[in-house]
C-alpha cells in the first residue's frame, strides 16, 4: 500500500534548511513490519546508514515519539524523519584560507568567523568559503568533499562575525543538528542598533521574504505566512542614538536579528540590505552626519557579531560553551560613540 507523504524539504540560509524534513501518513491498508525496513523502501534516495544514523539519535519519531529501529509502524502513524542534507552534486577544492580555530577534538571544530567570508559555496561563491577553509584544515568532512555543506549544523552571515560549530564525523553531524533543530543549544549575540532601546523584551513573528525585494525577509506578525521566529533581546549599553544589545535566539530564521530589530524600529547600525546604513537617529548637523560616515567606513557591514555558543558535545555528552570578544571593527565604533556621547555639545 501507499502511503501518504508530505516532503518538508526546503533548502533556505536558515539554520533548519541545513537538514532535510519527511512526514509520512501510513495508509490505512498497510501490514506490520519494522520501521527502519519500511523507511528505506520509502525514501528510495535516502541510505540505511542515514536512516540509522537518525533513528540513534531520535529523529525519528512516530505519532511524535521517538522509536527504535524494531518498532512495527501500523495503519495510520504519523511518522517523522529529520537529516541533515545528503550529499550534493558539486566540487570542493580546498585552500588555505587562514581561519581562527577555538578548540578542536575528533569529533567537533570550534571556530571565530571572520567578516566577509561566505559559510559554503553557493551562488556567485564557489571558493574562498569558510568549507573550502576547513577542507584543507581536516581533509575531510562528513558526509564527504561531494556535498557543498559537509560538516555544517549551523550558519552565520557572510558580514556577521563570531563562533561557530562544526561537526567532524558524521554521528556528530546527526546529533549536533538534533540540539539545533530542538532548541538545546545556546546562542547569544551582541549587536549595535539604531535608537534608544528603552527596555528589554522579545520580539515574535513569522520571518519570510519581502514580496518587494527576495534578497531580504520581512515579519508577518499575524503568522500568514514564513516561519515562527523568536528573538529575545536585552540592553548592554546605551549610546544615545545607538544602543548596544544582546540578542539570545530561540530559533534559526535566515536574517533573524536583523529582521527583527528591524521590525520593531530599531535596524541594526550599518546593515546595508536593511537600510541600516543611513542616518536614522541624531541630529541635523553636517558634523554629526560626518561622524556617522566615518563610523560606517570603519565598520562597513551590520554590526552583529555571534558572542556565546552554548551545546552538549556530541560524543562525550558534556556542556560546552565558548564566548569570543567583538571583533575590532565593532569595538572602535562602539568607543567612537561612547567618545561622542561625553563629548559636550553633542
Amino acid at each position: 500500500m501507499i502511503a501518504e507523504e508530505d516532503d518538508l524539504r526546503e533548502d533556505n540560509d536558515s539554520d533548519d534548511g541545513l537538514f532535510e524534513h519527511h512526514r509520512i501518513i501510513v495508509d490505512k491498508g498497510q501490514g506490520l513490519v519494522r520501521i527502519d525496513k519500511f523507511l528505506v523502501d520509502r525514501l528510495e534516495k535516502t541510505s540505511r546508514s542515514r536512516i540509522q544514523n537518525a533513528q540513534n539519535a531520535g529523529f525519528v519519531k512516530v505519532n511524535g515519539v521517538p522509536v527504535k529501529s524494531s518498532y512495527k509502524i501500523k495503519p495510520f502513524d504519523v511518522i517523522t524523519v529529520e537529516m541533515p542534507y545528503p550529499v550534493r552534486e558539486i566540487e570542493l577544492i580546498p585552500e588555505n584560507i587562514p581561519i581562527d580555530i577555538l578548540y578542536e577534538d575528533e569529533e567537533v571544530i570550534v571556530l571565530n568567523k571572520a567578516a566577509g567570508m561566505v559559510v559554503h559555496p553557493g551562488y556567485g561563491n564557489y571558493t574562498g568559503t569558510l568549507i573550502n577553509a576547513l577542507l584543507y584544515h581536516l581533509r575531510q568532512l562528513p558526509p564527504g568533499s561531494a556535498d557543498s555543506r559537509p560538516g555544517l549544523v549551523h550558519r552565520l552571515d557572510k558580514n556577521t562575525t563570531g563562533v561557530m560549530v562544526i561537526a567532524k564525523t558524521e554521528e556528530s553531524l546527526t546529533h549536533l543538528a538534533k540540539q539545533f533543530f530542538d532548541r538545546t543549544t545556546e546562542r547569544r549575540y551582541a549587536a549595535l542598533v539604531w535608537g534608544d532601546v528603552e527596555q528589554d523584551g522579545t520580539v515574535t513573528g513569522h520571518i519570510s521574504r519581502s514580496p518587494q525585494d527576495r534578497k531580504v525577509f520581512t515579519v508577518y506578525p499575524d503568522g500568514s505566512q514564513g516561519k515562527h521566529a523568536v528573538t529575545h533581546y536585552r540592553v548592554l549599553e546605551r549610546l544615545g542614538y545607538v544602543t548596544l544589545v544582546e540578542c539570545k535566539l530561540e530559533t534559526g530564521r535566515t536574517h533573524q536579528i536583523r529582521v527583527h530589530m528591524k521590525h520593531i524600529g530599531h535596524t541594526l547600525f550599518g546593515d546595508t540590505e536593511y537600510g541600516g546604513d543611513q542616518v536614522l537617529r541624531g541630529t541635523t548637523f553636517a558634523k554629526y552626519k560626518q561622524f556617522v560616515q566615518n563610523c560606517f567606513e570603519v565598520l562597513p557591514r551590520q554590526a552583529l557579531h555571534a558572542r556565546t555558543l552554548g551545546f552538549m558535545h556530541p560524543t562525550r555528552h558534556t556542556w560546552m560553551q565558548f564566548e569570543v570578544p567583538l571583533p575590532g571593527d565593532m569595538e572602535e565604533v562602539l568607543e567612537r560613540w561612547r567618545r561622542y556621547r561625553s563629548a559636550p555639545n553633542t
